[in-house]
């Protein structure tokens, strides 16, 4: 156990950001007493209120205090009603990645027992792993032309994003194999039709001759997005461009139950935010009835990164005890409206505490 406490960055955002990291940070704390891990925390604003309150979706000092903290706790932001000059939605999360190069979102996702998933004899568990700084994202800045009556999108596909993003997904394979699992990479490309996929496909190539211990596959987007709902076990890491990113852990998450137990992690080369895959819910927000666990399972993977990047070997224990506490809630119950149960954001939350 190290000396120095770690510190967590906590963003709670807007909606039911506020409601589920809460209950996550509850859960970080009592992981942290248990398994002697020492922690202080910081709490920020940003998100749409705060852009319609200050004008900025996130204050510069906040965007400094995520480069101080050793890991950040995301809630989730944006609201359909209040969008910026250029009507889109305030996204401070995409900030925060663009600012922090947190080139790749990685995505588990694992059908646990007891959670009904909308196909019939399905096993899932794969990493959906997403380039977060290029990709149809990269032009969201670039100024509107003149014509109302059109608009464009560019997309960018560069070697640095590919062969670090690459290197990642082989990196995390081989992680999964030491934990009993297949230790398979996929990419998921239109190289048949878009120039800069052919080039990505080029270089993952390249990247995987160097890692022959890897097996890997190539797929279509279309047609893995397919294969996806009907044979989901045949993944293992799949990784992409970020707009089919997007998409595509949207998917994975809709396999295992809902976005309401899919966590997530953007991972830069020194920086990391976690948070859970879902939106901010207007229509159930401030009623209680939101689903912590992905928020909570973050943590875990919150749990994880400072286990590495600060040799702490405590850190590891205690995103342990919380996947297996919210594995023994999923099974057991009580579980939320999303997963047919009833219970309340606050009564999930009290059961996982109760089997740390």
């Amino acid at each position: 156990m190290t000396d120095t406490a770690h510190h967590v960055a906590i963003l709670p955002g807007d909606g039911i950001g506020h409601e589920v990291t809460e209950a996550a940070t509850n859960i970080m704390v009592a992981a942290a007493a248990q398994h002697g891990v020492p922690l202080t925390t910081q709490q920020h604003e940003c998100g749409a209120f705060h852009y319609q309150r200050t004008g900025a979706a996130i204050a510069p000092e906040a965007m400094a205090a995520i480069g101080r903290a050793d890991a950040v706790l995301f809630g989730a932001a944006g609201w359909p009603e209040i969008r910026g000059r250029d009507g889109v939605e305030i996204a401070p999360q995409i900030d925060i990645r663009e600012h922090y190069a947190l080139f790749a979102g990685l995505r588990p996702v694992r059908l646990y027992p007891g959670v009904p998933g909308p196909l019939a004899r399905a096993q899932v568990d794969m990493l959906v792993i997403r380039e977060q700084t290029e990709g149809l994202f990269a032009g969201r800045h670039d100024p509107a032309g003149n014509d109302p009556d059109s608009a464009q999108d560019r997309m960018v596909i560069t070697r640095r994003g590919c062969e670090r993003l690459f290197e990642l997904a082989f990196d995390q394979a081989r992680r999964r194999r030491a934990m009993g699992k297949p230790g398979h990479v996929t990419l998921f490309d239109k190289a048949n039709v878009l120039r800069g996929m052919a080039l990505m496909r080029r270089i993952f190539d390249e990247v995987a001759e160097r890692h022959p211990d890897i097996p890997t596959s190539r797929v279509y987007i279309d047609a893995a997005c397919m294969q996806m709902v009907t044979d989901p076990g045949r993944f293992d890491v799949i990784v992409m461009e970020n707009q089919f990113g997007d998409i595509v852990s949207e998917i994975a998450a809709g396999l295992v139950g809902g976005l309401g137990i899919a966590p997530s992690a953007d991972i830069g080369a020194e920086h990391a935010v976690f948070q859970p895959s879902h939106g901010t819910a207007p229509d159930i927000a401030g009623k209680g009835l939101a689903n912590p666990v992905a928020a909570i399972l973050s943590v875990a993977m919150l749990f994880d990164w400072l286990a590495e990047r600060r040799a702490d070997p405590a850190c590891h224990l205690a995103a342990e005890s919380i996947r297996t506490a919210v594995a023994t809630v999923l099974r057991e119950g009580p579980r939320g409206r999303d997963l047919g149960g009833s219970a309340t954001t606050g009564e999930v939350t009290t059961a996982i505490e109760a089997a740390l």
